[in-house]
C-alpha cells in the first residue's frame, strides 16, 4: 500500500494556519531562522496542539513526516 502524499499547504491546514501561498510565504518569513538548538515541535511560536502535533508525526514516522520535515527546513532555511 502507497503512503499518501501530502502538500505543503495541506499541513498549515491541519495546524490551523492559512494555507495559501503569501500566508505561507509570510508565516515562514515571521518564524525563519529556527536556530538549531531549538527542536521544530518546540518552536515558541506553536500552539500546544500544533507542537503536539509535530510531535506525534515526527515520532511515528506518519504519512506527514515528508512534510513536516520540509517546514522544518524552510524554517531553518536562513541560518
Amino acid at each position: 500500500m502507497e503512503r499518501p502524499i501530502h502538500r505543503f499547504s495541506e499541513l498549515f491546514k491541519q495546524l490551523g494556519l492559512l494555507a495559501d501561498d503569501a500566508s505561507i510565504a509570510s508565516f515562514l518569513m515571521q518564524h525563519a531562522p529556527l536556530p538549531g538548538a531549538v527542536a521544530l515541535e518546540d518552536a515558541p511560536f506553536w500552539t500546544p496542539a500544533q507542537a503536539t502535533l509535530l510531535r506525534e508525526e515526527i515520532l511515528r514516522d506518519a504519512d506527514w513526516a515528508e512534510v513536516v520535515d520540509q517546514l522544518n527546513k524552510a524554517l531553518r532555511a536562513e541560518e
